[in-house]
């Protein structure tokens, strides 16, 4: 390298979107700075204007990583202003609350080239093994099961997906207000791209650890999937009919609950058991609102 000339740019960028979690965010670039046998990176925090600020951010990254404010309110905008300032050829997207193992940007990298973009898995971590929440049993259940997203429904969550950034560009960005992992893998696989799982890229994520944070998720999924599937011939009638059926898939689950190997223990199980009726039927009544009120 010449003296003055620039240096090269990053192999690897990792988008990071952030909103007012400060503490996570430090432990999630922790384990970012704790990756080995990766390739060379750069971290680039989006932050959606957090009411803490840009200084108080900036002294969480500490130097760790660059900080772009993405001033759009969502997920996806947040990520699109993150990669707008990435400088690396492949993209690795994680979230601010989750914890990266040290072996995940190298797994992400390497299983590129045996698709045009991956997943990653995904595991769910709670506080205490032995006495969770309702809410926290009920998650390490059901959420985040990654290898059967990529595998068998054609998508991966955006707290852990790899593509090549000329990849990206040609999809185009995150799409807000829809399941913006979902409809962005669309885009992807009905362009000709394939999805493939890359399982030793592994992402924890933190449960849900109470009812109201869990209805705040499933409000905002509702509303995405509705969005996503509100247009089309006869639309708000398999929305109906979609709602009507959640109560049976309680029976369906049931033994899922029991037969679980991510729990352990009569009251875990009961706790999550108890939450997948109450959520399923809180559901019900959360589509039919939607329904109603066309989306709003």
């Amino acid at each position: 390298m010449t003296e003055g000339s620039a240096p090269p740019p990053p192999l690897v960028s990792v988008i990071v979107p952030h909103y007012e979690d400060l503490e996570r965010l430090g432990h999630c670039l922790s384990a970012l700075e704790a990756q080995v046998g990766a390739p060379p990176f750069e971290i680039v925090v989006a932050d959606n204007a957090s009411p803490c600020g840009s200084d108080a951010v900036e002294r969480v990254l500490a130097g760790r990583a660059r900080l772009t404010i993405a001033t759009d309110k969502g997920a996806g905008p947040t990520r699109n202003a993150g990669v707008a300032v990435a400088r690396g050829t492949i993209l690795a997207f994680t979230d601010s609350d989750c914890v990266p193992e040290p072996g995940w940007l190298a797994a992400g990298v390497a299983a590129l080239q045996t698709a045009d973009f991956v997943g990653g898995a995904m595991v769910v971590l709670v506080r205490d093994e032995r006495r969770m929440t309702g809410a926290e049993a009920f998650e390490r259940i059901f959420a985040f099961n990654n290898r059967r997203y990529v595998e068998e429904l054609g998508f991966t969550v955006t707290a852990n997906l790899f593509c090549p950034r000329t990849l990206f560009d040609r999809v185009g960005g995150f799409r807000n207000g829809v399941s913006e992992d979902l409809e962005w893998c669309r885009r992807a696989t009905s362009a000709g791209y394939r999805i493939g799982y890359a399982e030793r890229a592994v992402v924890g994520h933190p449960a849900r650890r109470n009812w109201k944070e869990l209805v705040r998720k499933w409000s905002r999924i509702n509303a995405e999937t509705y969005a996503l599937n509100a247009s089309g011939t006869g639309a708000r009638v398999r929305w109906a009919l979609r709602t009507l059926a959640l109560p049976l898939s309680i029976v369906g689950h049931a033994p899922r609950v029991l037969r679980s190997r991510a729990i352990g223990g009569l009251a875990n199980r009961v706790r999550a058991m108890l939450t997948l009726v109450r959520l399923r039927l809180w559901r019900v009544v959360d589509s039919f609102k939607l329904l109603f009120r066309g989306g709003s």
